[in-house]
């Protein structure tokens, strides 16, 4: 069995598992069965699909594994190392259920614990790539991929390099880049930042008291002053505004709002 990612380990790209995003009976729908290779080698895990604990979808040219690990966590490594995780561990018996209605859903047993939040696209379906991608395909059109979360970055998650939360109609995108600095762009123009470029490796937690921080190492950089508000989350609204909410409750904005 394939060891379990710790929290440093993982390259969290989940969201919030909004009820609204889930419906109330998806999880019964699924069924177990094997991914399916296309002729043009990809690996697809198709609607209604499922794995479950222990099984694993490899892509066709052998070189990354799709793993759902008994303690919870979905995994896609690349030999040993992990690319990326669901941030599902400590929830043995999860499973990862590729729902008709176009949603990718961790479950244990009927609780949602992480989802893509790509509902809405019946027909939806996951690739597990050559180019160690994963990817949710609305026909040809992508909807999800590892580097990305829709809508919104849950509290305890990251933003590593190259990582970025993006609104749900797809015309903006909060991008943790690779000098360190966070920016929100529409396009290729860019609307606000942290100003913490110059900094390479630098990461942005979504923290669990409620503060977003952007990190080198354990050093902060810059923050959102908005700690001491347990399970406050940030979304990318598709108005263009950045905005860390507690519950309704604004706690703070980039004021990018159209």
């Amino acid at each position: 069995m394939r060891r379990t990612l710790g929290y440093v380990g993982a390259v969290a790209l989940a969201s919030v598992v909004a009820a609204a995003s889930v419906p109330s009976a998806a999880w019964a729908e699924a069924k177990h069965s094997t991914a399916v290779v296309s002729a043009d080698r990809t690996v697809w895990l198709n609607p209604g699909q499922t794995l479950k604990a222990g099984d694993s979808v490899r892509s066709s040219n052998g070189a990354y594994v799709l793993h759902q690990q008994e303690d919870g966590n979905l995994v896609l490594y690349r030999g040993t190392t992990p690319l990326w995780s669901s941030q599902t561990g400590d929830s043995p018996g999860a499973f990862a259920a590729m729902q008709s209605d176009g949603n990718l859903v961790v479950y244990r047993g009927r609780t949602p614990l992480w989802a893509s939040n790509t509902g809405d696209s019946p027909g939806a379906r996951l690739a597990v790539q050559d180019d160690g991608n994963l990817v949710i395909y609305d026909g040809k059109t992508p909807l999800w991929n590892r580097h990305a979360t829709i809508g919104v970055l849950a509290p305890g998650y990251p933003l590593k390099p190259n990582q970025y939360v993006r609104s749900r109609n797809g015309d903006y995108q909060l991008v943790q880049q690779e000098d360190g600095n966070l920016v929100l762009y529409r396009a290729r123009r860019a609307l606000w930042s942290s100003k913490t470029g110059g900094n390479p490796g630098a990461v942005t937690q979504m923290q669990k008291d409620g503060n977003l921080v952007v990190y080198l190492g354990t050093t902060p950089l810059w923050d959102s002053k908005t700690g001491k508000n347990p399970g406050a989350r940030l979304e990318v609204q598709d108005d263009g505004n950045v905005v860390i909410y507690d519950g309704s409750r604004p706690l703070w904005s980039t004021k990018t709002g159209s």
